[in-house]
Parts: C-alpha cells; structure tokens; sequence
C-alpha cells in the first residue's frame, strides 16, 4: 500500500478551517474523520453567523496605534461598537495585557504583513474548494466598500489605507452625487465610498459548510457527531483522539475548534493566550431600499451585506467570554446604525446571532505542527475565519502530506507562546 495512502487525519472541528481541511486532504487520497459536537453549518457554529465577505483587504488587526490611550473613551461611549461585560475583565485582565502590547506602529506592520498571505487570494482559494461541488453555487464575486460621512474621515484612516495599499489594495474613491449613484439608498449623510474590486461574498455560509461538509462525505471521508475530550500520544505522536462517542485511531490530528481550541491545546502542553472576540449579527428577511452591494459601515464596525436570505449586518466586538449570553446593547447600536446608515429600509422580519472569534494576543492565527506530534493547529483567525478558511486548510493539508510551502509559516507557530 503506498504510505499516503495509510494516512488517517482526525479532524477537530467542522467549520470553514475543518471542512476545508478535511476536502483538501480527501482530494489526495488521505482517509479523513471530521468529528463536531454540532452538524456542519449549525446556527451554533461562528462559520454560520459571519458576515458573509471574502475580504482580502482584512490585513489590519483592531490593535493599531493608539488603541490604549483610545479604548477607555471607547468603552464608555455606547455609540462606539466596542463592548465590555465588566464582570468578565478579572478573567480578561491577563490576556488583555498581551492584547493591547501589540498596539502599536511596529507590530501592527508585522501582523499585517503575516495576514496578508492567508486574505490576498481569498477568492481563488474558495473558488478551487468548491469547485465541482454544491457549494460551487453559494460563491460570488463582488466589490466591497467602506463608507465614510467624508472624505476627511477616510483620511483620518490613513495608517490603515497604507498597510491595505502596500498589500496591493488600493480604492476608488466615489464622493457626493457619485457615492450615492453607486449605492443610491445610502444616507445622504455618508457623502464618500472607498470601493474596492475584486473581492467576493458567499450568499449563505451555513449552507456553503453544509455543502462542503457533503463533499466530505461523498469522498469517502467520516463525519462523526461527538464532543472532543482527550487526545492519546505514543512515544510522543498521536495515536487516537477521545470523544464521547468512542476512541478514533489515527496518524494525523488537526485542530480546529475555533475559540474553545485554548483548553484543548492545553491537553498538549501549549499555553495560548486565546480569548473570545464575541460577535453578532442582526438579519432582515425581505428587505427593501438597503444596499445593493457589500459595504463596510466605519462608524459601526461592521458589514452590511446583501446575501441569499436577506440582509445581515454582522460585526462589532465584545469582550464577555464563551459563557454569557447575547447582549443587548451592541445589537441595540447596530439597530441604530443600520437606521442610520438606510433611513427608506424596510423588511418583514429581523433576527438575531451571537457568535465566537478566537482571538490570539498577538492577532495571528495559529497553523502549524504542535512539536512532532503530528497534531497540527488550525485556529485563532480572529476577523478572518471565513476568508483565509479554504487557504488555510490547503497549507494544512499540504503539511500532512508532505508538500513544500509556498507561504512562510513562521508568523503562525503554534509554539511561539
């Protein structure tokens, strides 16, 4: 028997990182587990509720320059969309610390530049994942815009326009009579668009998993519904995974649980500074006089986007841990924005997500072998979950098989901590 072929991965988690992951390997023959306590595509998982946006633009991390003196004001402020449950902050305080170290000029051009090479090719890469598959139909191309009250507030973006130019994203600029032609139910307060070509959106990313995880199974892979509860090393590499539904053999392990991935790695000896960045989405079905294309609302932090059951409006950040339930005030504020932003919009009726992003300290995603354990990592993507998931699973698979990489992985070590 040819030796890739007596490979058996055990996959840790079945959002877009696991069921990317998991399609890469089977297209070379590797036999694949893909083990989640929910289905693939559940409302319970953060690749359901995102904001839908291949945002190969999304090289900056929140923690630019001057983030320290600004986030006490930030807080305070319930205009601002950045939310504190100050319960939590005890437990936060530690990796807070860490957080805000990277705030910045020098590290955030670091992170930046390690962000770039899993975001510049979102579009390609989804477009090969899916590629002869149901999910091939949930896959659209786009433009993708920010919108400022003025040009004067674009300007006061200019640190992060630079970092976004030098990673090859540079806009048109549409102002006044021009802005409003392109996106003609947009206040008339919002008087400049930067519009960006070339990026893409899927239309339903709860559906897009669920057909992926399909494709999966069609190659022969395993889907196994069961909660995680141990991993079992031999002479220091893997041997089997432990769940609730029994013990699964096997010679690879990939981890990709998202934000609960900081106990489970801790089972390995790593120590991750992982927090959970909570975020939501307010979804309107049927709606009318909204956008007609993907925008980013600067002053709310978060996109609004046209999709295949309606309009979402997903973002904003909030520290509150894995454990609470939804709050009211930042789907309060994005209420009030979209309002706002769409003073004609109309729509029959509204819901209403909370999800999890893992958040590392230093903004980078982990993705790499833990030591020689053949247990390798596939989390923390913060904002970027859905846009580098299929190029991250790629890098992944081609670890496991023994590919050389095109992308330098040192940014992404999973021992760096």
């Amino acid at each position: 028997m040819d030796k890739k072929e007596k490979k058996h991965v055990a996959i840790i988690g079945a959002g877009i990182i696991g069921v990317s992951t998991a399609v890469w390997l089977l297209r070379q023959g590797i036999a694949v587990t893909l083990i989640d306590r929910n289905r693939p595509g559940s409302d319970k998982s953060a690749s359901f509720g995102n904001a839908c946006i291949l945002a190969a633009v999304s090289v900056t991390p929140v923690t630019g320059p001057g983030l320290v003196s600004k986030s006490p004001k930030m807080l305070l402020d319930p205009n601002f969309p950045l939310f504190l449950r100050w319960s939590y902050l005890p437990k936060l305080t530690p990796w807070l610390l860490k957080y805000l170290s990277h705030a910045n000029e020098k590290d955030t051009r670091r992170i930046a530049a390690g962000l770039a090479p899993l975001t510049s090719d979102t579009v390609e890469q989804h477009k090969a994942l899916a590629q002869g598959t149901a999910a091939e139909a949930w896959v659209k191309d786009t433009h993708y815009s920010f919108v400022y009250p003025t040009r004067e507030d674009y300007e006061a973006d200019r640190f992060i326009w630079s970092l976004r130019k030098q990673a090859g994203f540079d806009p048109q600029i549409l102002q006044g009579d021009e802005a409003h032609e392109f996106e003609p139910n947009l206040s008339r307060d919002f008087k400049c668009l930067a519009m960006l070509p070339d990026h893409g959106y899927i239309r339903d990313p709860g559906a897009y998993i669920a057909d992926l995880a399909q494709e999966v199974e069609r190659l022969g892979g395993r889907i196994l519904k069961a909660n995680m509860e141990d991993f079992v090393l031999r002479d220091g590499r893997v041997h089997s995974i432990v769940t609730d539904e029994g013990t699964i053999e096997c010679t690879h392990a990939v981890l990709a649980t998202g934000a609960w991935s900081r106990s489970l790695s801790q089972k390995l000896g790593l120590s991750v500074p992982l927090e959970t960045e909570r975020g939501y989405h307010v979804e309107y079905s049927a709606p009318e006089n909204g956008p007609s294309s993907p925008l980013m609302l600067t002053s709310g932090k978060f996109v609004a986007m046209p999709m295949a059951k309606g309009l979402r409006c997903a973002g904003v950040l909030e520290f509150g841990g894995l454990q609470a339930g939804a709050s009211e005030a930042p789907l309060k504020l994005m209420r009030k924005k979209v309002r706002e932003t769409f003073p004609k919009l109309s729509f029959k009726e509204e819901s209403t997500w909370l999800g999890h992003r893992p958040a590392p300290s230093d903004s980078l995603p982990l993705i790499g072998e833990i030591r020689k354990s053949g247990i390798f990592t596939g989390f923390g993507h913060h904002h970027i979950g859905l846009t580098a998931g299929p190029k991250t699973g790629r890098i992944l698979a081609g670890l496991i098989t023994g590919q050389n990489q095109a992308t330098d992985l040192t940014p992404y070590d999973p021992g760096r901590f």
